[in-house]
């Protein structure tokens, strides 16, 4: 696999031969002993940019903070939400307005596993991934 560092602003003359190894493991998993990836399903959180289908890196190793993006079981149910830290409860929120925040007023209903560190979206279809095609010349 070729590495190369891409710029998605105006092209610098003097990168036409710079290049930087991506290793995907160490980019998403930080701690590995303490990480995992997961798939998200649903629309709730797409205001952050984690879509229907995109790959979760999500570090156990971490605490979680106000406004970090965790995975969190609420009363025997996973979701992936905004932390919201309040004075008598703790939201979860999505960042799609058709969803509700979920309230914790118990601590004991809520576990938190880890925060989310990075997703990846496709940007082509899985079905369209597989085709191989022929370059044009």
């Amino acid at each position: 696999m070729m590495n190369l560092l891409l710029s998605c602003g105006f092209p610098s003359p003097a990168a036409d031969y710079e290049s930087e190894l991506v290793d995907l493991n160490r980019l998403m998993l930080r701690h590995p002993d303490a990480s995992f990836l997961a798939r998200a399903h649903g629309e709730s959180m797409r205001g952050a940019g984690i879509h229907d289908g995109d790959v979760l890196a999500v570090d156990r190793s971490m605490l979680a903070q106000d406004g970090d993006i965790v995975v969190a079981c609420v009363e025997g149910e996973y979701t992936v939400k905004r932390l919201s830290k309040r004075v008598d409860s703790v939201a979860l929120v999505a960042e799609n307005p058709a969803y509700p925040p979920i309230v914790v007023r118990n601590a004991d209903n809520l576990r938190i596993f880890g925060v989310v560190v990075l997703v990846l979206h496709p940007l082509v279809t899985e079905g369209r991934r597989g085709l191989s095609y022929v370059r044009p010349q």
